[in-house]
């Protein structure tokens, strides 16, 4: 399972999901050249996204297949928003 979480530069968690991503091979056969940015999801790293890279996560969010989705996909957007929306704020992908 991979977790998601907003943190400042000192690393305090802003806002955090409930939900998680549920890893599954569908993600490793992501194209890198169309979702780079879900590209870097691993099921046992972490990931962080700034303000600058939001919009493009975003928009990869936008065409991603049926099979990767889930209820942290909604959560993941709203995320996304409290880093567009503050200063020095990063998504944060922890994986397990």
């Amino acid at each position: 399972m991979i977790n998601m979480a907003v943190r400042g530069d000192s690393r305090n968690v802003v806002a955090r999901a409930e939900a998680g991503v549920e890893w599954t091979a569908d993600f490793a056969d992501l194209d890198p050249a169309e979702f780079p940015m879900l590209w870097a999801l691993t099921p046992y790293g972490d990931a962080v996204f700034n303000q600058r890279q939001v919009p493009l996560l975003l928009a990869e969010l936008d065409r991603l297949p049926a099979t990767c989705g889930g209820e942290w996909v909604g959560q993941a957007r709203e995320l996304c928003q409290v880093v567009e929306q503050g200063t020095h704020l990063y998504l944060w992908f922890l994986g397990d």
